[in-house]
Order: C-alpha cells, then sequence, then structure tokens
C-alpha cells in the first residue's frame, strides 16, 4: 500500500477519534530504549496535533529492577506484581517520579508536544489503601499461598478533575504509578492499574498498553502468532485457564476492567515497531491486539472503523 493510500486510509478514522481522549500505557523497556521512546514521542505529538487528548501513564519495572540490585536489593514478583517494602518503595520513588518520567517528558518536549510531569500522589489524582496479605494461586501448579506485597496499593479513588484541566489546555499529562492514602502514605500501584482506573474515570474511547511484543500472542515465543482481535469473554477465559500469565497477565486484566468500565476499546500494541500506535488507531488491520464487548462488531461497518 503506497502512501496516498494509507493517508485516505486514516481520513475517517481521524475524524471518528478527533476529540476523543486515548490512554496509553507504556512500561519501563520502552522509556529505556531512546529509539524507541522517540518514535512514540512523534506518534504522539501527531495525535495530539490532529486533535485527540492524550494522558501517558508509565511504569518503570526493568529500572527498578536494575536500581534495586544495584543498591544490593533483592527484586521479588508475584504474578507480575513487585514485593514492596521500605527500600523499594524509595527506588520507585526515584526511578518512577523521577529519571524515567523526565526522560519520557524530555522526548515529548523534542517533538513539540507540551506535557506535564505528575505521580497519582499530585492533585489527589489516585486514592490508594494498603494490599492485606492476598491469596495468589500458581497458573503452573495450581498451588495457593498467601502472600504480603508489603506497600503495594490498590485504587479505592480516582480524581481526574487536574488531568481534565491540563487536557483542555493541550497539555498532555505524564503520570507515573505512584499513589497515596488519605493519610499521604505513598504507596507502589501497577501502571496497568492505574492506566485502567485513570481511563475508566475520564471515559476514554481507549486505553492502549505499550509492550515489548506485537500484542498478545497465542504462542509467547512465536511472534507470528498474534490474536489480532479478542472479546473481554475470551480474554477473561485465557487469563483463567492460564493461557495468558507473567507480566501480560495484569495488562490483559487492566485492559479487561477498563473496556467493562465503560472505555470504548482496549488494546495491547508494540512500543518497539515505529509507528505501531499510529496503525492499530489509523488502519482497519491495526498492529496489535484489539479487546472489546462481545456485542461489538470490531469491523468496519458504513465506513466506520474498527478502531
Amino acid at each position: 500500500m503506497n502512501d496516498i493510500s494509507l493517508l485516505k486510509q486514516a481520513l475517517p478514522y481521524l475524524r471518528h477519534h478527533k476529540k476523543s481522549t486515548v490512554v496509553v500505557k507504556l512500561g519501563g523497556e520502552i522509556a529505556a530504549n531512546k529509539e524507541a521512546l522517540a518514535s512514540l514521542a512523534g506518534d504522539v505529538s501527531l495525535l495530539v496535533h490532529v486533535g485527540i487528548r492524550i494522558v501517558m501513564v508509565h511504569g518503570g519495572g526493568p529500572q527498578a529492577t536494575e536500581m534495586q540490585k544495584r543498591l544490593g536489593l533483592e527484586p521479588v514478583m508475584v504474578g507480575g506484581r513487585r514485593v514492596t517494602d521500605e527500600a523499594t518503595l524509595d527506588v520507585a520513588k526515584m526511578i518512577f517520579g523521577g529519571k524515567i518520567n523526565t526522560d519520557i517528558l524530555s522526548a515529548l518536549r523534542a517533538q513539540g508536544v507540551s506535557a506535564v510531569g505528575l505521580s497519582g500522589v499530585d492533585g489527589d489524582i489516585l486514592h490508594a489503601n494498603k494490599r492485606p496479605p492476598t491469596e495468589v494461586v500458581d497458573p503452573a501448579t495450581g498451588e495457593k499461598r498467601v502472600v504480603d506485597y508489603g506497600l503495594v496499593g490498590d485504587i479505592t479513588a480516582v480524581n481526574t478533575e487536574l488531568l481534565s484541566l491540563l487536557l483542555e489546555h493541550k497539555y498532555v499529562p505524564v503520570i507515573s504509578s505512584l499513589a497515596s492514602n488519605a493519610e499521604g502514605d505513598v504507596l507502589n500501584v501497577n501502571a496497568d492499574t492505574v492506566a485502567s482506573a485513570i481511563a475508566k474515570d475520564l471515559q476514554a474511547s481507549k486505553l492502549v498498553i505499550l509492550t515489548g511484543v506485537p500484542g498478545l500472542l497465542r504462542d509467547r515465543n512465536d511472534p507470528k502468532s498474534l490474536v489480532s482481535r479478542i472479546t473481554t469473554e475470551e480474554a477473561k477465559a485465557a487469563m483463567k485457564d492460564g493461557s495468558v500469565a507473567g507480566g501480560m497477565l495484569p495488562k490483559l486484566k487492566a485492559l479487561v476492567d477498563a473496556v467493562e468500565g465503560g472505555v470504548g476499546r482496549g488494546h495491547i500494541v508494540s512500543g518497539t515497531q515505529p509507528g505501531a500506535l499510529l496503525l492499530e488507531l489509523f488502519t482497519s488491520a491495526g498492529s496489535g491486539t484489539l479487546i472489546a464487548e462481545p456485542h461489538d462488531q470490531i469491523e468496519i461497518v458504513d465506513g466506520k472503523p474498527r478502531s
């Protein structure tokens, strides 16, 4: 397909998405990749300049793990989520609220995007309570055990008033995955969960989670086994039977929660493939995995785009 054909195919999508709100979540592996981050910032710049309101949420797992090891701390992960003691929380504050957030702002500025760095503590965006010890099931063995996640928070309320104000004035909020309780105690919250909660509160048209793989794969070792479209019911079945596990599990759960909570569509898209976000939003074939309610057609009907 030539460039002119691509532009013509994008036109109905541009009309469809104009003035809509899209929440984009990126992980630390993308933020650490200068080329990928610069490419993503260029894509976000285009989206902003055609009238789409963008909120970005980021994690920083690989960087946090690297810093923990440099400090002589042993990272502990359960079901794709980080067990957080006091020392680990200090690392999260430094890495999530500091280096990564600033790196993303810098990349956006280079592409002419006015962005504002925040955490969930700013403007009372995210209220959370410390997670109690929780029973988890090993998907491989079926073994049950109780895990104390430490200073990990479960979101109890979202206040997007500040985000709405920034979006009205054409700023891109860039939010790190830290929250606090009523006493001001800072808690570490999974970034996928943060993105889902914010997308629901903003009633976003889309939640897009960027990953290091093309999307949801039938075979984790085969990038060609991409699942292009999946319903929320099919996604829940895949999570229950163990065919989705590890770091992909919280991502898919966050997207299902968002779609069932009123967000128009969910997407898992490569954050390292140049232009993948634009292809997913502006072409009929897309580039990743689209998650929608079972009753959603997920097709182009009468010229209306699948995405």
